[in-house]
């Protein structure tokens, strides 16, 4: 019987929640990410041999070039992939970027920075734009990785208990804007120097001269950091905290406490760095012929524009060090080293991944796979007289 009424609930939930059920299933099915890329470097291995075999080719559109698959099977092939195994791992290009961008990030964690800046936004927001703030600050969390996570969230419940709103509204406000909004913001972090790193390594599979600039994807950022703002404190104060109904209890509020004195020094010393880092880049850059312009005087293709992960180490570990030393976290230079040295530690995971990512990219770009399936694919759609909004929603579904 009671197999039976639990059959009846299943059938009796919406379609959506059926489905969204079988994706979560078929999710945490999923091998470790890690894995799937070797499967897909074994995989980019074979199919090369059998396409080879089988003569499959394609005519270059521009230069009316027969590209031919390369086998990996092949003498010469499986050399190559003996040689250049170290080589493919260091030359990944989000590798270093992530990197040096997390060596300057982690000094600004380990400094208290990021944490004493997000309690302020929090704390000082107007109970009538709580929502908003917090959502606001769940999605600039991510500059410092997974902080929000970590300090927001519970510090959102705390926070709605003391203003006599739900805590479980504030908890899921501040979770919308933590993940909802993980790539997008107002400043660039650790997470946009990794996704211009993989776009140009993809890139490089039809032109091996593309760059990728990790502010490529800015103006998207800026404008989703407000949409996701908007759309999070929509849905918390019309939908999520009138289900949940007011917020009852007799037990004694939790007060927060406000930034310390040393904390608000910190700051201080903080601000006092990044204005004069921004003077610097101010002078640089604002002259027709400044130091920080490319030799034609353009911005663009200036070295600060594509030196940017490199300025972002110098901001925030400057910054961090400011705070760092200005609040007292930091009483020596071995503290400051020691945050490089834990963000380092917690890049463990992220290097294993980029190993087999690195050997799939390099195999795939090696057989002229990725070229072909494109001049392939190209012609299948064209053939298929398509317009150009469904082209976009197929782009969309199958990304």
């Amino acid at each position: 019987m009671a197999k039976k009424t639990k059959k009846k609930e299943k059938s009796k939930a919406p379609f959506f929640t059926r489905f969204l059920a079988f994706v979560e299933k078929g999710g945490n099915a999923l091998p470790h990410p890690a894995v799937i890329f070797a499967l897909f470097a074994i995989s980019t291995v074979l199919l090369s041999g059998l396409a080879a075999t089988v003569g499959w080719q394609a005519i270059h559109p521009a230069t009316e070039e027969v590209i031919k698959p390369f086998n990996l099977l092949s003498k010469v092939g499986l050399h190559r992939i003996l040689l250049d195994m170290v080589k493919n791992f260091t030359d990944f290009a989000p590798l270093g970027i992530v990197l040096v961008a997390m060596l300057g990030i982690g000094i600004a964690e380990k400094s208290g920075l990021i944490t004493a800046f997000i309690r302020l936004l929090v704390m000082s927001a107007p109970k009538h734009l709580l929502t908003i703030i917090l959502v606001f600050a769940g999605v600039m969390s991510n500059v410092g990785s997974d902080v929000g996570y970590v300090l927001l969230i519970p510090l959102a419940g705390v926070i709605f208990i003391a203003v006599d709103r739900h805590p479980i509204a504030g908890m899921a406000a501040a979770f919308a804007g933590v993940s909802g909004g993980f790539s997008a913001n107002l400043l660039l972090g650790t997470i946009d120097p990794l996704l211009a790193g993989l776009s140009e390594e993809a890139a490089r599979i039809v032109d091996p001269n593309v760059l990728v600039n990790p502010t490529a994807n800015y103006y998207f950022m800026f404008v989703s950091t407000f949409v996701i703002t908007l759309a999070g404190t929509w849905v918390t104060e019309k939908i999520v905290e009138p289900r949940l109904g007011p917020w009852e209890s007799d037990e004694h509020k939790e007060t927060i406490e406000a930034l310390g004195p040393h904390e608000k020094r910190g700051l201080r010393w903080a601000i006092i760095a990044a204005t004069l880092v921004t003077i610097v880049i101010l002078i640089g850059i604002l002259p027709e012929h400044g130091f920080l312009r490319a030799e034609n005087g353009e911005i663009l293709t200036s070295p600060l524009i594509k030196g940017v992960v490199a300025l972002l180490f110098i901001v925030a570990g400057l910054t961090g060090i400011a705070y760092g030393f200005g609040s007292g976290r930091f009483k020596n230079d071995d503290d400051v080293i020691t945050g490089m040295g834990e963000a380092m530690q917690s890049l463990g995971l992220y290097l294993v991944l980029v190993f087999f990512a690195a050997q799939f990219v390099a195999y795939f770009k090696w057989s002229n796979l990725g070229v072909i399936i494109a001049i392939n694919g190209a012609n299948f759609l064209s053939h298929l007289g398509l317009g150009a909004i469904p082209l976009m929603i197929m782009f969309i579904l199958f990304s």
